[in-house]
């Protein structure tokens, strides 16, 4: 399945004590169902001295939030919207996923393109990028 959040994409908190905080996704956690959102949900890590942090002492950084709690940012709209992946053939033919706004307000942009070596699937990968199907008899 196709990601509706994606690292680099902008998004909005919708609910929470961070709620209607916008930052830029810094990583996301599938297998936690969490992302970490620049500037939001900050809280304070207690280091110990060493050498690679000589002075010791308290670092603020951005602890991960549940993605159910975001939604991507409609760069038209500029309000955060829900994502359908649309899927198109290009100029050559092959079929490309393009990740769009919708929903009720939803202006129709392109948030970006999903291309077949990014979704599940057999894992292999052409030299082109393109996803390849499984040779029979092969292992994995």
């Amino acid at each position: 399945m196709a990601a509706r959040l994606k690292k680099d994409d902008i998004v909005v908190v919708i609910s929470g004590d961070h709620k209607g905080a916008r930052g830029k996704v810094l990583r996301v956690i599938p297998e936690k169902q969490r992302v970490l959102v620049e500037g939001v949900n900050m809280v304070y890590r207690h280091v110990r001295k060493s050498q690679r942090n000589p002075q010791g002492g308290r670092i603020r950084k951005e602890a991960p939030l549940p993605w159910s709690k975001v939604m991507p940012l409609d760069p038209k709209a500029d309000r955060g919207v829900r994502v359908r992946i649309e899927r198109l053939p290009d100029a050559s033919g092959r079929v490309v996923g393009r990740r769009v706004c919708a929903g009720r307000g939803g202006s129709g942009a392109v948030l970006s393109d999903v291309t077949h070596a990014e979704r599940k699937g057999s894992g292999r990968v052409s030299p082109g990028g393109v996803g390849v199907p499984p040779v029979k008899g092969e292992k994995r």
